[in-house]
């Protein structure tokens, strides 16, 4: 359909499920080049595509020889409470993922960390907080030193398992942080410096520390 005025053209085109609308100014003395501007709007139907973003387990099955690296969890992403891990306020050790949660009381997770312990130790359980000490050493590894030190349970040598920071021997770390999330520690659980000093103002004597597999 055409729409014709002085001075002017307006043009409608219908094309597919398209709509353009076009205007341009019409110069009636001959000779002269004319001027013109164009507004166009169109309308079409699209299919939006979702493309589904790797998740840090997908990423690790890609390297799996940096497994270090790139780590099934992180701390932006950590791993969820494990199931049957009892309610209330707590602490949660999961030996086979060497994962720990730090739980208020209203069931509220303060803090998610790696840790680096020995696989089947403790024995799965429901412990208690026995003692702490900020600075002690180890009777079966000579010259190797703990920082904030919290135990709950007796090993299978009858040696005190605890939290507590990444030993040191002769003044250097026996791993690095990196390594946390993986097996490292002789029976005690090591953690990163921060969280084991977290875990230290959290976990007074009584708390309860719940180890699952």
């Amino acid at each position: 359909m055409n729409l014709v005025s002085r001075g002017s053209l307006v043009r409608i085109f219908t094309v597919s499920s398209c709509v353009i609308f076009c205007c341009s100014s019409v110069v009636l003395a001959s000779g002269e080049s004319s001027t013109s501007t164009s507004t166009s709007t169109s309308t079409t139907s699209s299919t939006s595509t979702i493309v589904p973003t790797t998740t840090a387990i997908e990423t690790s099955l890609l390297y799996p020889a940096r497994a270090l690296r790139f780590p099934a969890y992180t701390r932006l992403n950590p791993p969820a409470v494990p199931k049957n891990s009892g309610s209330g306020r707590r602490v949660v050790y999961q030996n086979e993922l060497q994962w720990v949660w730090i739980i208020d009381g209203k069931n509220e997770v303060i803090r998610a960390m790696p840790v680096s312990g020995l696989r089947g130790v403790p024995n799965l359980g429901t412990y208690e907080v026995s003692s702490q000490s900020l600075r002690s050493y180890s009777l079966e590894l000579k010259d190797v030193w703990f920082n904030n030190m919290t135990r709950f349970a007796i090993g299978p040598n009858g040696g005190n398992i605890g939290f507590h920071e990444i030993p040191t021997k002769y003044g250097k770390s026996l791993q690095t942080v990196d390594q946390l999330g993986s097996f490292q520690g002789s029976g005690c659980i090591r953690m990163a410096i921060a969280d084991a000093k977290l875990m230290y103002n959290f976990a007074k004597l009584g708390t309860k520390v719940v180890v699952v597999p």
